[in-house]
């Protein structure tokens, strides 16, 4: 029977920390924010849109701080885009919400209080995944979705 080995308690030599590693500024960050939804239009022409807000550190980002308006049709737009020109694994979105707009229902459907906020995260959580990703940062309508104030859907897809 051989012995069992000793484990070993010793402690990892650390380096002390500074109060600059401790309270500066991350190495590298990327913040993205879905928020303060506004519904839009009248009858059919009626629609949401989210503000995007976008802090970074990243020098692959033109702008370290920015804001634009989305609507779902553009995170969609986003998404296909990224599912053809990429070799990201592109997360989904959350649902299209057929049944929320169909008439007669006791709610306001799409345009609900509730519906947007749960929406809002689905997006939220969709954007962050997406633009965490080092292949999806490197497209270019990734940036134009999150930085630029009108999407150009005519553009060249490239790389950045």
């Amino acid at each position: 029977m051989r012995a069992s080995p000793v484990s070993d308690t010793r402690r990892l030599i650390t380096k002390p920390q500074n109060l600059n590693d401790a309270y500066g500024p991350p190495s590298n960050f990327l913040e993205i924010d879905v928020s303060n939804p506004q519904t839009v239009g009248v009858g059919r022409g009626r629609f949401t849109t989210y503000e995007i807000r976008v802090k970074t550190n990243l020098p692959i980002f033109k702008l370290k701080e920015s804001t634009v308006r989305r609507r779902y049709s553009d995170f969609e737009w986003l998404r296909s885009e990224l599912e053809r020109e990429s070799k990201v694994v592109v997360p989904p979105l959350p649902g299209k919400a057929f049944l929320r707009q169909l008439p007669f229902r006791g709610d306001d459907g799409i345009f609900d209080d509730s519906f947007i906020e749960e929406r809002k995260q689905g997006l939220e959580q969709f954007i962050n995944k997406v633009a965490g990703h080092p292949l999806a940062q490197n497209e270019r309508c990734l940036h134009m979705f999150l930085q630029d104030e009108i999407i150009d859907k005519s553009y060249t897809p490239s790389k950045i």
